[in-house]
């Protein structure tokens, strides 16, 4: 078996699967070779990845969190962004920040998902044949570019910029667009500053202190700017993918889109498990090892990078039911489409929640999908999934719960 992750070729043709079944057949703890670097290790079984992802204290974020960064980029982040940080300092960032996305302010998110998606599928719906993506792409850019208080002109200029931060694989392009987006968010935090509103930046900077050392500060302009970049990503990839992916899924396999209608707003919840649990936007994670260790009885010593494979870890034949299937009636689903432990994305909540909204407007007007070209996949080892599906709505009369 050829195995090379650093290859953008099988990733954009969606042929990546048979290389994951095979290493966690064969070689779960692998040590993958990389031009001009000194290699990695590659793991494929859900269980070693949670181990994993459970031990801040022997694998670190602070050094990177995916393959191809730059060291002084992350360096210059490290222990102020959730992503690039380990604890104590993500710890209580985490907490702070937890606090935008609670329950208390789920009645608020509820109603400002509901319109997004509302005002999104009536306009899909008026149009029938068109490239899902750009609904996929609008849900989660609005929704968060409300929270934040965004002007409304720069919506779209936002979105394509955080694409490009995150999925470009181009190092170059990538760190352009950062630089782009924290100079965005360091100009909106001094107009927040100046003049607070009822958003998700002016809550940050005024409304949730971090704990620390038994005393509580504010957060710091750094930890702001550098957290509403991760933010973004975070709600504008997941979403994307997941309901492009899902749409794909439905018009390949009507009977679980028939399926999903009989059971009405009742089986929602599920299918969202199993939609995230099948597209897995978040390809990989990177940690470095603090000290030598060993994983599955595989020695890894101090300085190694080891990454943890979600894609791979959500088809593990040993903990999920025939996972070639996608089935959203499928329970249990302990997937970990978010990550697993200390570092479990901070939007998840949110993802869910614009999933579901999106599900139940779509059950409410159509009877299926149907695809009108081909499905194409990005070209990227971290977060990837479907970049074009054209497609046509079939519309159906609504639908009242099973």
């Amino acid at each position: 078996m050829h195995i090379d992750l650093l290859d953008p070729g099988p990733f954009s043709r969606n042929e990546f699967w048979p290389v994951f079944a095979w290493l966690r057949a064969n070689a779960p703890v692998h040590r993958h070779p990389e031009p001009q670097g000194p290699g990695f290790w590659v793991l494929s079984r859900y269980r070693d990845i949670v181990q994993v992802y459970g031990d801040s204290d022997t694998f670190s974020s602070r050094h990177g969190m995916r393959l191809g960064s730059d060291p002084a980029a992350v360096a210059s982040v490290a222990q102020q962004m959730l992503i690039v940080s380990d604890p104590p300092e993500h710890t209580n960032v985490k907490r702070a920040l937890s606090k935008a996305f609670g329950p208390a302010q789920l009645p608020k998110l509820e109603r400002m998902v509901a319109q997004v998606v509302g005002d999104l599928v009536a306009e899909a719906v008026d149009r029938a044949e068109f490239d899902f993506i750009e609904l996929a792409k609008q849900l989660p850019n609005r929704v968060v570019c409300a929270m934040m208080g965004i002007p409304r002109g720069d919506w779209s200029w936002i979105g394509d910029l955080t694409t490009e931060a995150f999925d470009s694989p181009d190092e170059v392009v990538r760190s352009h667009a950062h630089s782009e987006i924290f100079l965005y968010f360091i100009e909106l935090l001094r107009q927040r500053r100046a003049d607070p509103g009822d958003d998700l930046i002016s809550q940050i900077a005024f409304d949730v202190p971090v704990q620390e050392s038994g005393t509580e500060r504010m957060l710091t302009d750094e930890e702001i700017v550098f957290n509403c970049n991760g933010i973004l990503s975070g709600a504008n990839e997941t979403t994307r993918y997941s309901a492009a992916g899902a749409v794909n899924m439905f018009a390949r396999l009507p009977d679980q889109w028939a399926l999903l209608r009989r059971l009405g707003p009742a089986g929602i919840d599920s299918a969202v498990e199993e939609i995230l649990r099948w597209t897995t936007p978040g390809v990989h994670a990177l940690r470095t090892a603090t000290r030598d260790t060993e994983i599955a009885g595989v020695p890894i010593a101090a300085g190694d990078q080891v990454t943890l494979w979600n894609v791979s870890a959500n088809r593990d034949e040993e903990l999920f039911d025939h996972p070639e299937q996608f089935r959203v009636d499928r329970r249990p689903n302990r997937h970990i489409a978010f990550g697993h432990g200390r570092h479990l994305c901070l939007g998840a909540r949110l993802a869910r929640l614009e999933l579901s909204a999106l599900l139940g407007e779509l059950l409410a007007h159509l009877d299926g999908f149907e695809l009108t070209g081909p499905a194409l996949f990005n070209a990227s080892n971290f977060t990837w999934g479907v970049r074009s599906l054209p497609v046509r709505l079939l519309r159906a009369p609504a639908v009242t719960g099973a």
